[in-house]
């Protein structure tokens, strides 16, 4: 299956926070708050939704393609996207600035404080699909982005009849309720996490119920409680797997959303694509940045299988890692 992953490719710098969040607001003061964290360390390492995403798809056995926007300073991360297994040649590159940055405080408590640095993403809307892939794939991911692009790219989806996926996340902040309502129409499947349905639910007017009416698969993640998936009228409730050691919560939506697509692309049941998803998700949470992860699908499929039972049908991950 041609699967497109549209979306952010940034630069991550991780920091931590060696207390809690909590204990620096004072409620009756919001409307004039100023805070400050001196942090314990920080990272940098190569980060962005969609290439989060697609990094964890090629190292589950596909090739996808990349779709975004990146600045003059992008020369290392593409060479190190190609090295795993993506196409970057999708990537369109605005040599007049760098390429977005994302800067993440984590607390004691996993709680984060990020900030975003658009750059050359801002230019992302002015690129179609059309206009950087040949043909017609058969499945896209539209994660988060400049949101007058991701809007856009629903619309070419809807006019080329391509199933879509709609990834609001972060940017549900920026978008007004009947925007979220114009980039659902015709969306495949929506996938957000608890405080995120609550979100759209609020601009919208919409309830959860609406939401599963209006998508054929609905996933809303719960962090360490899993997440749920909803389907003709049927909700799956899919298990974490359980984590000894968290390192650092960011990207792990990313890596959960690798698994989800990889499970329906290759048209298993929703069922095992949310734990194919969780699978990638705790490889992401026991170490410091989005792509730091590694592993063979051997090793996948054997850790994959002390906590979820596949009935056999990831034997196809083994046969083909064998034949390669």
């Amino acid at each position: 299956m041609d699967i497109i992953v549209t979306g952010s490719i940034a630069y991550d710098y991780l920091m931590r926070f060696p207390g809690y969040f909590k204990d620096q607001i004072i409620p009756d003061q919001l409307h004039q708050i100023t805070l400050s964290f001196l942090v314990e360390d920080m990272t940098k390492h190569w980060g962005g939704n969609a290439a989060n995403i697609a990094y964890s798809l090629a190292l589950l056995g596909t090739r996808p393609h990349l779709a975004g926007t990146v600045g003059r300073d992008f020369g290392d991360y593409r060479q190190w996207l190609e090295s795993v297994g993506v196409d970057t040649t999708s990537v369109r590159q605005i040599d007049d600035v760098f390429t977005a940055s994302f800067f993440a405080n984590t607390d004691l408590e996993y709680n984060q404080i990020s900030s975003f640095y658009s750059g050359a993403m801002a230019y992302a809307k002015d690129y179609r699909l059309e206009d950087v892939y040949d043909g017609k794939p058969d499945m896209v991911i539209i994660s988060p982005n400049d949101p007058t692009a991701m809007l856009n790219l629903t619309d070419e989806c809807r006019r080329r009849d391509i199933h879509f996926i709609f990834d609001p996340g972060q940017q549900i902040a920026r978008f007004s309720g009947e925007e979220i309502r114009y980039g659902l129409e015709g969306a495949y499947a929506l996938v957000v996490n608890a405080y995120e349905s609550e979100l759209i639910c609020k601009k919208t007017g919409l309830t959860i119920g609406d939401l599963r009416r209006d998508v054929k698969i609905l996933v809303i993640t719960q962090g360490k409680d899993g997440s749920h998936l909803s389907s003709n009228g049927e909700r799956i409730d899919v298990s974490a797997v359980p984590i000894a050691d968290i390192k650092d919560p960011t990207g792990v939506g990313d890596a959960y959303r690798s698994g989800l697509l990889f499970g329906i692309a290759n048209g298993w049941s929703l069922k095992l694509a949310g734990e194919l998803g969780s699978l990638c998700a705790a490889y992401v949470l026991e170490q410091v940045g989005t792509q730091s992860h590694r592993f063979t699908l051997p090793e996948f499929v054997t850790r994959f299988r002390q906590y979820y039972d596949d009935q056999g049908q990831l034997d196809r991950l083994l046969k083909s890692e064998i034949e390669a």
